[in-house]
């Protein structure tokens, strides 16, 4: 068996891999707040999840590894959403309308993550099924001294857990001087956080010991994850932007309620994403959904393949000229591995590459030396591996036949070779570059494939 390294953020380093059960490996990523549509950068940690996911079960084999990635249903973005469509005359009460705006969103997740060729985990818990499973983890945390009631809140003591801040990097000191904190008079301390908090009569609510209210965010990954995985699991994933305060207070309520317990052995957290080398935002004009980019006709594959070329711990660059050579790449590839058998395994230079910290630049490296090679079958194996090449995927590289222009252009060349007069040959060449057709002539005769920037519409007319 390969030894899988990871990068744990709690200790800083790359370690190797040990499930607590190699019968059971469990892994939780947390998932959307399903208020809109997913933007590119929330697609990031799927991606990185999915690769994981599908690493363990090639080592441990699919039965004996379980993924759970939730949806928060109950949130203030969602109440918002919900009260903006009962302000614009939509039917339903607010109840109906949140419940609306949350089916169709989380129908949408699914759709484009599927799109990008991402499995669906064992488990997609919501956190309105567990409001039981949170009030009794609150309950259990006020009578071990760790969260205190105050005017219809619930809030976790910090100063109770002495390792707050941790998995940060960050003393409670420090966090509370640099960070916009809540004030809040019913605090006892600033960093204290909301476990439950109420509901006045309109606001989606649950009956508690401290009366009609709603989870705080934090406590529903807490909850899910020790319902389905238990109090200790293997690995928990998320952007780097949940590692404060989210992470942070899953690990702080979780440890304090299960004390024995370490909650997740392994933490990985994938960097930011920008756009044409900028932050990506709504002022800047280069925010974009996952469905915008399926919309403009770029495949979700060829999506898969950009984010791939960046490892998970360096901040990834959405360009449209990464997306032309993925496409071009991918096309080459499908055309490689037309009607043939995968091999039974993978190529070991692709798993050990993946077995490095999840190194899917690497293991992109070995794919494109498999094409080199000739090892079509271990290039097809290996790229499923990875989520690619899958044959419900490739629709969009179907209908491509340039082997009718290859013979031309062979044709076309073997007659000046003998009038020594190329111009003919330089123009059918230029027109094919000009329709983004790679054309690579030797030896061995002519080769035609889509490159980048291909246009199928460009090749009419070409004689």
């Amino acid at each position: 068996m390969t030894t899988i390294k990871l990068h744990n953020s709690k200790s800083r380093a790359k370690e190797a891999f040990t499930p607590i059960d190699a019968q059971n490996v469990r892994i939780y990523l947390c998932g959307p707040t399903v208020y809109d549509r997913a933007h590119i950068g929330n697609a990031r940690n799927v991606i990185m999840f999915d690769v994981l996911f599908r690493l363990l079960r090639h080592e441990y084999s699919t039965d004996h590894v379980t993924y759970v990635r939730n949806f928060t249903d109950v949130d203030d973005k969602i109440n918002a959403e919900g009260l903006r469509r009962q302000k614009a005359g939509e039917a339903g009460s607010l109840e109906d309308l949140i419940h609306q705006r949350t089916e169709e969103t989380i129908a949408w997740y699914h759709a484009d993550m599927d799109a990008l060729g991402n499995l669906r985990p064992d488990y997609e818990p919501r956190a309105t099924e567990y409001i039981t499973q949170m009030i009794a983890m609150i309950e259990d945390l006020i009578a071990k001294g760790h969260a205190y009631e105050a005017q219809g809140h619930v809030l976790f003591d910090v100063r109770s857990f002495p390792d707050y801040g941790k998995l940060s990097g960050r003393s409670v000191d420090d966090m509370i001087a640099g960070a916009r904190v809540e004030v809040a008079p019913y605090k006892r301390d600033p960093m204290d956080f909301v476990l439950w908090k109420p509901s006045d009569d309109v606001t989606p609510g649950w009956d508690s010991p401290w009366g009609r209210g709603r989870p705080g965010w934090h406590i529903e990954c807490s909850a899910m994850s020790q319902a389905l995985l238990g109090p200790s699991f293997d690995i928990h994933g998320g952007g780097t932007d949940l590692t404060f305060p989210h992470h942070e207070n899953e690990l702080a309520q979780s440890c304090c309620a299960n004390p024995t317990e370490g909650f997740a052995n392994v933490w990985l957290h994938n960097e930011m994403l920008q756009v044409e080398g900028k932050k990506m935002s709504k002022s800047l004009g280069n925010f974009f959904t996952v469905r915008d980019l399926l919309d403009q006709g770029i495949p979700g594959e060829v999506i898969r393949f950009v984010f791939l070329q960046t490892h998970y711990r360096k901040t990834m660059d959405w360009t449209a000229e990464k997306a032309e050579q993925a496409q071009a790449t991918l096309r080459k590839w499908r055309g490689f591995t037309a009607g043939i058998e995968p091999a039974a395994n993978p190529l070991g230079t692709v798993v050990d590459a993946l077995s490095d910290d999840l190194n899917t630049a690497g293991a992109l490296a070995a794919l494109h030396e498999a094409a080199g090679q000739g090892d079509y079958a271990g290039l097809l194996a290996s790229a499923r591996l990875m989520g690619l090449l899958e044959d419900g995927m490739g629709d969009w590289a179907d209908g491509v036949d340039l082997s009718g222009l290859a013979a031309r252009l062979a044709e076309v060349w073997a007659a000046a070779k003998l009038s020594k007069d190329f111009s003919g040959v330089d123009k059918l060449k230029a027109a094919l570059v000009g329709a983004g057709v790679e054309v690579r002539m030797g030896k061995d005769g002519v080769d035609l494939a889509p490159g980048a920037g291909f246009d199928a519409a460009k090749l009419e007319g070409i004689q």
